[in-house]
């Protein structure tokens, strides 16, 4: 049996990041200044020019060492790690790959602000609710005194 390592394959690699980030293939090619095509075809190789692949992960929002070193069960143990603490890069496969193309889910609010504006904007609509039934009240006196 052979213990050979498997080749990496740089075009699967550029695909999977590319689906992961929901890019379609004609946006890429577009951004590169290709068909799509292309992008197809360099999506098939298992090798891609130097310049081509720094192009590409400029696009993708990625590093070059992250679409070498990608791998399907590094993002899976992202994922099932989502909630643990995650520093400036993991390893899979015994090789540090840059996090650079996970997308930052921290708040850009505060949600306790959030919440007192909510509660504001509740307390205004029942201030205008008591004053429409203040103004009923006195429009139904007026006409019982006529």
């Amino acid at each position: 049996m052979s213990t050979a390592t498997k080749p990496k394959h740089i075009g699967r690699n550029i695909s999977r990041i590319r689906e992961l980030k929901g890019m379609k293939q004609e946006i890429l090619a577009e951004a590169i200044g290709v068909s799509q095509q292309t992008v197809s075809s360099i999506e098939g190789s298992e090798e891609v020019d130097d310049k081509r692949l720094v192009e590409i992960a400029k696009v993708l929002g990625v590093t070059v060492e992250a679409i070498e070193n990608f791998s399907e069960e590094g993002i899976i143990n992202y994922f099932n790690t989502f909630n643990e603490a995650v520093s400036g890069s993991f390893v899979t496969n015994n090789e540090a790959v840059s996090d650079s193309f996970i997308t930052n889910n921290s708040c850009t609010f505060n949600p306790l602000d959030k919440m007192v504006e909510l509660y504001e904007r509740l307390v205004l609509a029942e201030k205008e609710l008591v004053l429409a039934e203040k103004a009923k009240v006195e429009y139904l006196e007026k006409l019982l005194n006529k």
